[in-house]
């Protein structure tokens, strides 16, 4: 009887852990607001305008790039401006809200040249965090990205 007592016991203890880890459910409007917001900044960044990819930025945003450098707002709105993309997309889109932070991950594949000349070719794997803003606007306020196969 014991046994089947601390058998039970431990099953009810995993079920709650379980239970208690499970992801809060993203509202679908929440979802589709940054989903937009981050194809909205895809096809900024494939026409070079960087005025349209800083409105998506908070004051403060910083990146963290595939090959580890840190970036600034100002220096990501400066290395599109001018970029050159034959391919430059977003795919596979997941959203993840906790209340007025989400994150978003997601999948990028270009080629072309950034708005420093460099040629690019190559997908990476990619984290965006927004905030939604006093106002009600969602703004980024950091990415990391990393190389992909």
């Amino acid at each position: 009887m014991k046994r089947l007592l601390a058998t039970g016991l431990i099953a009810l203890l995993s079920v709650g852990v379980a239970v208690a880890q499970e992801q809060p459910k993203t509202p679908a409007g929440v979802a589709q607001a940054l989903i937009a917001l981050e194809n909205q900044w895809g096809k900024a960044g494939k026409a070079g305008d960087g005025a349209a990819v800083g409105a998506l930025l908070a004051p403060d945003f910083v990146q963290l790039d595939s090959d580890g450098t840190l970036r600034t707002k100002a220096e990501i709105v400066a290395r599109t401006q001018g970029g050159k993309w034959v391919t430059n997309e977003v795919s596979d889109m997941k959203v993840v809200a906790h209340g007025d932070t989400a994150i978003v991950t997601g999948s990028w594949a270009g080629k072309g040249t950034d708005g420093t000349g460099k040629a690019v070719d190559g997908k990476e794997r990619w984290a965006d965090t927004w905030v939604k803003t006093a106002g009600g606007q969602w703004l980024c306020i950091a990415s990391a990205s990393a190389p992909a196969k």
